[in-house]
C-alpha cells in the first residue's frame, strides 16, 4: 500500500524546536536528551548523502518513553545533516499511525521517510529491533515499574547508537527507492 501526505499537512507539522517547546510530559527528559544528543560525524556524513531526496515525518506523544527515549538523537542527526524533519501528534492522526502498526498496536515513535512527492518510501519504529525483541520475549513477564526501569537502562547504555543506526538504514532504503524510480 503506497501512502502519500498532503503536502499542506507536512507543512503544518511543527519542526522538532517547535515540537519540542510543545511537550508538557516529561519535558525535562525531552529537553535533556536532545541538549546532549551526540551523534558520530559518520551517521551525519550518511544522513547529509540522503538529504536532498528524503525527508522525515515522526508519529510522537511527549507521555511515551520510546519517543522521548530516540526522537530527539535522531532530530540532532537530522539537524546536523540537514534534512528536514517535522513531527505529527499519534493520537491526532490515526489514518497515519493505523498504516504503520507494530504486531496490531499503535506503537510510537513511527519514524517516516518521504520523498520529493511526500510519499512514505520507508518507516522506522517503535524502538530498535534488539531492545524490541526483549520487549516482546522478556518484558511481560516483569512488573510495569521493572520494565521500564529496564527498558531505560537500554536506552541510558545506548545512548541512541542503535537508534542512529536503524533509522540511516531506513533513510538510505527510502533515498534507493527514490532513486530507482527516478531513473526508471
Amino acid at each position: 500500500m503506497t501512502i502519500r501526505i498532503d503536502r499542506s499537512r507536512y507543512d503544518a507539522a511543527p519542526d522538532f524546536a517547535t515540537y519540542l517547546g510543545s511537550v508538557t510530559k516529561h519535558a525535562e527528559l525531552w529537553q535533556a536528551l536532545y541538549r546532549t544528543a551526540t551523534v558520530s560525524s559518520e551517521a551525519i556524513e550518511s544522513m547529509r548523502g540522503a538529504a536532498a531526496s528524503v525527508r522525515l515525518l515522526v508519529l510522537s506523544e511527549d507521555w511515551c518513553s520510546d519517543c522521548f527515549s530516540t526522537v530527539p538523537i535522531i532530530a540532532r542527526l537530522a539537524e546536523n545533516a540537514g534534512m528536514d524533519l517535522r513531527v505529527l501528534a499519534r493520537d491526532t492522526n490515526l489514518d497515519l499511525m493505523d498504516a504503520h502498526l507494530t504486531s496490531g498496536t499503535r506503537s510510537i515513535p513511527v519514524i517516516m521517510a518521504l520523498d520529493g512527492a511526500f510519499q512514505v518510501r520507508s518507516w522506522w519504529g517503535p524502538r530498535p529491533a534488539a531492545l524490541q525483541r526483549w520487549y516482546r520475549s522478556e518484558s511481560p513477564l516483569l512488573e510495569i515499574a521493572e520494565r521500564s526501569r529496564k527498558k531505560r537502562a537500554w536506552y541510558a547504555r545506548d545512548r541512541g547508537k542503535t537508534a542512529v543506526a536503524e533509522v540511516l538504514e531506513t533513510v538510505e532504503r527510502a533515498s534507493r527507492r527514490t532513486n530507482s524510480d527516478a531513473a526508471s
